[in-house]
């Protein structure tokens, strides 16, 4: 029995409460996310550059499409995300592109998440209002 190797690249990213699935197959650069045109997903536009810098930044933007699956979170934790599953993609497609992406910070997770809300209290690190008297 042949090993099989898949017709796509495949990589994950995560920010904040949002998760990625990307899967990078050669193309002229079409970019579909839960099955919607990129500019029709990401009205905004500093979230539709955030998404897709790592293919501007690695001059690889029109020789991959990308198919997105996006899940949780906001529109601008799901951009962040849609950012790293793309480097890590672009990384497993080609490992020379590692350098460029370290360099910009494509491929660091962005750990920062909303804090919870404590007991005794009525948000993260607001205090009920202190009477003296």
């Amino acid at each position: 029995m042949a090993a099989t190797s898949t017709p796509y690249i495949a990589a994950t990213g995560r920010r904040k409460t949002s998760i990625a699935s990307v899967r990078l197959t050669p193309g002229a650069g079409k970019v579909l996310i839960n099955d919607r045109d990129l500019d029709d997903y990401l009205t905004v536009p500093s979230h539709r550059y955030h998404a897709v810098q790592p293919f501007i930044d690695s001059n690889a933007n029109k020789q991959y499409d990308a198919v997105i699956k996006v899940v949780g979170g906001g529109i601008s934790g799901q951009a962040g995300a849609i950012r790293q599953a793309i480097a890590r993609a672009l990384l497993k497609a080609s490992p020379d592109l590692k350098p460029v992406l370290r360099s910009k910070g494509f491929l660091t997770r962005d750990s920062r998440m909303k804090e919870r809300k404590k007991y005794g209290q009525p948000g993260a690190r607001k205090r009920f209002q202190f009477s003296k008297r």
